[in-house]
């Protein structure tokens, strides 16, 4: 269904505009993360940008959901509770440099739109102020502040959309197009971005942050720039509100052209390929560190350069005060400064040499936990707390994301390791990476079973990479193609044949799913009311109808016409009795030499799932 567009900024533009933001990120992760040149090769950027926004997302989902839950009448939240959630989110989930100034822009921005706590939405000023807010506190919370990086990208923002007058959509284009013009001035301010030949990171992630908030406001997104430099509209509207989105990710081993980057190309430096990393390498992520020599450059292309060797990143409870003198003796032992936050809570981020200098100085200023240090020179020296688990990895793992607990015992017994997404609770990104630690494999086969899981995986499986884990991310659809993959899984032989083993049993396994509508819709199969029985092929509405076993056999049919040699079936706790009974019935009569199998998925939120092999 089409993005209906936010007139005001209020507390349902707040969460559409995070999940537009979500999935925008999701689709340019992988472009972000090759184009880091600046200030520390780690290649990062685009995946702790789409981290600190999943976290911020998930805050907001939250507040919702509170709300839904409490006694009618239903009051949906205040602007200042979404406001402060997606800024409270975003503070406790950043990653990495760009995220942590992110995480402050979002909070500048709350900030205004918060200061009415009884207000129920703001206006294009209202939004014109926020924007300012949020520059000036992303800049006062670097040490050193440096120009060519989203800092600067950030106030240009803000400065257009201070000339321009009008609704929000108004404002949220002029901030967009704002943005747009000093990313791709980005390389001739900074010389490492100039020697790549690419924009900075950083501001990358910025304009497709604008880029969802222009689309909130008028169901259009940006598109590319045009010859003049400006952006025009392309692409069809994408649905918001939700923290689910959808994935474009090239796995090892696979060939899935299918899921071609379609990121937005605002801002490309000239004679850069969309979606291709510069020969340049992989570089660090941009924002704001001050130089580290007297030359005003950074640490090298290369990440094995003369900068700091850890960045070391946790929460801190502390007074302004002590912050305060925490931020004079950080800046004494590194670089890459960047404190954030406020109201006793702070999100601390610095490169040095030194690592548990940085800890005992913020020992000294308060509470410090959540602490993360990287070592940006071993690739697979991510620590947490300085301790290692003792005992020996297994040569290889599969982690699975499982619709119902029923199925959880299946995959268990076939091996991997399961991480249950229940009925509207999607896992985050760090259930899946916690996943993959929990396996303890050098190997990892990741299948997320369902397409809105896919950058949510695509993100875990890179941040299980900065960890010395091979991950292969296979993007099954739904768990009937999961379990095809694992029949055929073979942890004895080498690592790309099974993955390829496992891509093609999983592809050569069309998926449907037979669910109650919950509100009147237009579909591909025409129109639905509420209650209507849908029978999905693939993703799209294919049958509708009022009984789930007569729906659930049209589906069927549909499915064998194209051929087959198994069929899957995986039951709902809510799905009729008699219904498996009937279906293997109408494949025994009707189609010779197809095997039926089912098995009982307990509360998995559809009614039936179908594979057909």
């Amino acid at each position: 269904m089409a993005q209906v567009p936010q007139t005001f900024f209020d507390a349902l533009a707040v969460r559409t505009w995070c999940g537009l933001a979500l999935s925008a990120l999701g689709r340019a992760r992988e472009e972000i993360d090759a184009i880091n040149v600046y200030p520390v090769a780690d290649g990062d950027t685009g995946t702790n940008l789409y981290l600190t926004v999943e976290s911020a997302a998930t805050a907001v989902e939250a507040v919702f959901a509170g709300h839904e839950a409490g006694a009618a009448p239903v009051r949906p939240p205040s602007l200042a509770d979404a406001a402060h959630a997606m800024a409270h989110g975003a503070l406790i989930g950043a990653r990495g440099n760009s995220g942590t100034i992110l995480a402050q822009l979002l909070r500048g921005m709350a900030q205004v739109l918060a200061a009415e706590s009884e207000a129920t939405h703001t206006d294009g000023a209202g939004l014109r102020l926020a924007l300012r807010q949020a520059a000036d506190a992303a800049r006062q919370a670097v040490a050193h502040p440096v120009e060519g990086t989203v800092l600067t990208v950030a106030d240009a923002a803000a400065d257009a959309a201070g000339g321009a007058q009008g609704d929000c959509g108004t404002i949220a284009r002029a901030a967009h197009r704002g943005a747009c013009a000093a990313l791709a001035a980005t390389p001739e301010q900074l010389a490492e971005l100039g020697r790549a030949g690419v924009v900075d990171a950083g501001g990358r992630g910025l304009v497709a942050v604008l880029a969802a908030l222009v689309e909130t406001f008028t169901g259009e997104a940006p598109g590319m720039p045009g010859p003049s430099g400006q952006p025009g509209l392309s692409g069809p509207p994408v649905r918001g509100g939700s923290v689910r989105v959808q994935s474009a990710r090239r796995t090892e081993g696979l060939d899935d052209a299918d899921e071609a980057d379609d990121a937005d190309d605002c801002g490309r430096a000239p004679g850069e390929e969309g979606g291709n990393a510069p020969d340049a390498g992989r570089g660090g992520e941009a924002g704001a560190a001050h130089e580290r020599g007297p030359d005003g450059e950074g640490d090298g292309q290369d990440g094995e350069g003369d900068g700091p060797a850890f960045e070391v990143i946790y929460l801190l409870e502390a007074e302004d005060a002590a912050v305060g003198r925490l931020r004079q003796r950080l800046d004494g032992l590194g670089d890459s400064l960047v404190v954030v936050g406020g109201d006793g809570l702070w999100n601390v981020h610095v490169h040095v040499d030194d690592a548990g200098a940085a800890v005992e100085a913020g020992v000294e200023a308060g509470r410090p936990y959540r602490i993360r240090i990287t070592h940006f020179g071993a690739d697979d020296a991510h620590t947490h707390g300085g301790r290692r688990p003792p005992r020996e990895r297994v040569q290889r793992a599969v982690v699975a994301v499982v619709p119902g607990e029923g199925l959880v015992g299946l995959y268990s017994e076939a091996g991997a390791t399961t991480v249950l997404a229940r009925p509207g609770e999607p896992p985050a990104s760090g259930e899946l990476v916690e996943a993959v630690r929990r396996a303890h494999a050098r190997e990892v086969v990741l299948l997320p079973n369902d397409a809105d899981l896919r950058h949510t995986a695509a993100a875990a499986a890179e941040q299980a990479r900065t960890e010395g884990i091979r991950v292969a991310l296979i993007p099954t659809r739904s768990a009937v193609q999961g379990i095809a993959a694992l029949a055929v899984h073979e942890p004895d032989r080498r690592f790309d044949e099974d993955v390829v083993s496992m891509t093609s049993a999983a592809g050569a396994t069309r998926c449907a799913e037979v669910v109650v509508a919950v509100r009147e819709s237009w579909t591909m199969a025409g129109i639905c009311q509420a209650g209507d029985v849908l029978g999905l092929v693939d993703g799209d509405v294919a049958v509708i109808g009022s009984d789930v076993a007569a729906t659930a056999e049209g589906v069927l049919d549909r499915m064998l016409s194209a051929g087959g040699e198994l069929v899957t079936l995986v039951l709902g706790d809510e799905a009729p009795e008699g219904v498996a009974e009937r279906l293997e019935s109408r494949v025994r009569e009707a189609y010779l030499a197809v095997d039926t199998v089912v098995y009982r998925g307990g509360r998995q939120g559809a009614l039936l799932l179908i594979g057909v092999e």
